[in-house]
């Protein structure tokens, strides 16, 4: 999980117009025919600097997303584009193999003129280009269970085309992102630390993380066994999908800085977790967050059927673990950040990712109590 996802899309209210002649350097060094004759400001994504090239004045000219990778988030991002490229390669051609155009289905990056993928500036700045994908809308809430069924769709077909690469050969861009006991260990180390003298405020929160520590190996102590190592994307919110604006189908999936190897069961559980909530991540009134099986089982549906049979059985089963896992590690890394001082999060006020921790620990409880009817459905769905 990231707190926050880049913006590759035009939405309203989050593009400037402004006249940038460092980007327009930039854009110089890559492999574009000719000059941009506008630029925008993409404002909504957190983690990354993003701009808007628009490379005419016809309805149809060419649009351009030019990044400044964040190097304190992806402090390696050589690793991150050659993990873009080959992911993005590999998907390219099975669209093409199936006679399909692959240009709205997968991120194009252009390369640079020296034959790169990245542009490095004289400031030591990590830059990218790809082509903007129009027509399309990356969501930032799930309005219908139809929506979130597509994007299930979405992210099960780019585990589907991705089924026979070999994800040994990525880099982890963020080591150890789902090593949940790893996160479990960091997590005791920090109560008994308890740098900023939170415990004893937290000493329930505490004790429920506490006697979960058996659960927290099920899916590590398993992967490269019984289940899987596949390539995983790590952020699966629903803005991290496209969806076409005249079908309403799922095209393209985006924001690829966290493509790494792991297991499906992430991709899935952080999907299922930031989706099948009734109440927003940082929700005060914790009476308000429940599990929404209605949306469990959209996403499932589209998920498991665009996988297209390139799940094995063990691995659809086991879903239910996915989002249960990625549920506690969320919980644990909010309420470690709250004892050491809210250092990697950002945070709005004091408590805020104590709020967080507290969301996530009842979101949990409440997957808990429908764990039996989750497994029942996945089941169902079982080849």
């Amino acid at each position: 999980m990231r707190e926050y996802s880049l913006c590759p899309t035009i939405r309203k209210g989050v593009l400037f117009h402004m006249n940038y002649d460092f980007v327009r350097e930039i854009a110089s060094h890559f492999e574009l025919d000719g000059a941009p004759v506008s630029i925008g400001e993409l404002t909504a994504g957190h983690i990354n600097s993003s701009f808007l090239l628009t490379m005419g004045t016809k309805p149809d000219a060419p649009i351009y997303v030019l990044q400044r990778i964040n190097t304190f988030v992806f402090k390696d991002p050589v690793a991150v584009m050659e993990n873009i490229g080959r992911v993005t390669v590999h998907i390219r051609n099975s669209y093409i193999a199936e006679g399909i155009d692959p240009d709205r289905r997968v991120l194009r990056f252009v390369p640079t003129t020296a034959g790169s993928l990245l542009y490095t500036d004289k400031d030591g700045g990590a830059w990218r280009l790809y082509r903007h994908i129009g027509g399309s809308t990356a969501y930032n809430s799930i309005e219908s269970a139809a929506l979130f069924r597509e994007a299930g769709h979405g992210f099960g077909d780019f585990q589907a085309r991705l089924s026979d690469f070999p994800a040994d050969v990525l880099a982890e861009t963020i080591p150890h992102f789902h090593n949940t006991p790893l996160r479990y260990e960091t997590f005791l180390r920090s109560v008994e630390t308890d740098a900023m003298g939170r415990a004893a405020g937290v000493h329930d929160e505490i004790e429920f993380l506490r006697g979960c520590r058996d659960f927290t190996s099920a899916i590590t102590s398993r992967l490269g066994k019984d289940l899987p190592l596949r390539v995983t994307h790590n952020d699966t919110k629903i803005n991290n999908v496209l969806i076409d604006d005249t079908t309403g189908k799922a095209i393209c999936v985006i924001d690829l800085d966290t493509v790494m190897p792991g297991s499906s069961l992430y991709d899935y559980g952080d999907a299922i977790r930031s989706g099948a909530c009734t109440a927003a991540e940082d929700e005060p009134d914790t009476d308000k967050v429940g599990f929404d099986m209605d949306l469990f089982k959209a996403f499932t549906e589209g998920f498991v059927a665009s996988t297209a049979g390139g799940l094995t059985p063990t691995e659809i089963r086991l879903l239910p673990i996915g989002a249960l896992m990625l549920t506690l590690e969320t919980a644990l890394r909010f309420l470690t950040d709250y004892l050491n001082g809210d250092a990697y999060f950002k945070t709005r006020y004091p408590e805020h990712n104590l709020v967080r921790a507290r969301t996530q620990i009842k979101l949990y409880r409440e997957m808990q109590a429908c764990l039996d009817e989750m497994n029942a459905y996945v089941a169902k769905l079982v080849p």
